[in-house]
């Protein structure tokens, strides 16, 4: 009976799909009308990469990352040089989504990627070895086990290379001599112990501001790349309608058919962008105020109207889904939420504010 319930039951979704397969469609339509020229080894020209992340409605292209336009520019300019490609900003403004759909335009692929981190070591960058073939047959081309690095330089490829001050300063440099000679050396092997990077390849890089200082890149490798902030959503129109957007892709995928309206993300991001500049009474958060923050937490207060009350989402609970974003292991940050909703909350006008200042009790402490 189990069996048989497992064996007819419908094939799990993946939950986010790499960009190339959530936009083949506009991909595939770019290549087929690209009429321009493009730097050796790319799948796109510019022009056609900067009209698939900055969108074109009279083309049926979708507008991918919210952000200054020349930002996009500079970045592909930069990846049909010799440089890599460093994408800097505070947390949770898009710059692994931007270097994901950029791979995915030159490339047409953005999984060749590294996870930074302070555990990360030069094995899960640029090769290791299957240790079974390597006791019986030493080290060949056979018992060779590539990593991102070495894939990416042998098949022409963008690489990401995601929090790279996360990493330690010697893993950091192992980047210096395929950025500058395009080179890769595997001392292991007798003979042909030497990649040459292929047309196509180069890096892309991203650090938050908030981790300078934890593993800080050497001047050397700072040479080699570009450098390029990127900054939060100043506009609030903006920043609300990709909010309600990504809020709406996210709860559809969670089958909760409908966002909270759009007065209660109005609250929310206006919450989010009080307490992100902060002021002398509230003060600001040491947790991240970010776009990103807001679409989780409105994702959250939609999956509570929906599964919980079998309703509509109210203003009031923003409050009780906003604090795990807001205070995270700091209780100071608990605090200075709270006297935003007794100080702030009650001078703004309308029957959402009035719900959001009497949910503040339901914070927790």
């Amino acid at each position: 009976m189990t069996t048989e319930l497992v064996s007819t039951a419908a094939a799990p979704k993946v939950q986010r799909p790499p960009a190339e397969h959530r936009y083949a469609t506009e991909l595939a339509k770019l290549a087929a009308e690209d009429e321009s020229p493009r730097p050796p080894g790319w799948a796109l020209s510019l022009q056609a990469a900067r009209t698939f992340i900055v969108g074109e409605e009279s083309r049926g292209v979708s507008r991918k990352f919210v952000g200054d336009p020349s930002l996009i520019d500079r970045a592909l300019v930069t990846l049909a040089t010799n440089r890599g490609l460093m994408l800097v900003g505070e947390p949770g403004t898009a710059k692994s989504l931007l270097s994901e759909l950029i791979a995915a335009a030159v490339s047409g692929d953005s999984t060749l990627t590294i996870q930074g981190g302070a555990s990360t070591t030069e094995d899960q960058i640029a090769y290791s070895w299957n240790y079974s073939l390597l006791v019986s047959e030493g080290p060949t081309q056979r018992a060779l086990v590539p990593a991102p690095l070495l894939r990416g330089m042998s098949e022409g490829r963008v690489v990401r290379f995601e929090e790279i001050t996360r990493c330690p300063l010697e893993v950091q440099d192992s980047l210096l001599s395929p950025l500058s000679d395009r080179v890769l050396a595997i001392p292991e092997l007798e003979g042909d112990s030497m990649v040459f990077a292929r047309e196509g390849f180069n890096i892309i890089a991203t650090a938050n501001t908030r981790d300078r200082g934890v593993n800080e890149m050497s001047a050397a490798l700072k040479r080699r790349f570009n450098f390029e902030t990127v900054f939060p959503i100043a506009d609030f129109k903006t920043e609300l309608d990709l909010v309600e957007a990504e809020a709406s892709a996210a709860l559809a995928r969670s089958g909760v058919p409908a966002p909270p309206s759009r007065d209660v993300l109005e609250v929310l991001v206006r919450v989010f962008r009080d307490l992100r500049t902060g002021d002398a009474n509230s003060g600001r958060p040491q947790a991240v105020m970010s776009t990103a923050e807001a679409v989780s937490v409105a994702h959250a207060v939609g999956i509570k109207a929906w599964y919980l009350r079998g309703g509509t989402a109210v203003a009031g609970d923003i409050v009780d889904c906003m604090a795990g974003a807001a205070a995270k292991d700091n209780a100071e940050d608990l605090a200075r939420l709270r006297r935003y909703l007794e100080q702030k909350a009650p001078k703004r006008k309308g029957p959402h504010w009035e719900s959001l200042y009497q949910a503040r009790n339901l914070l927790p402490g």
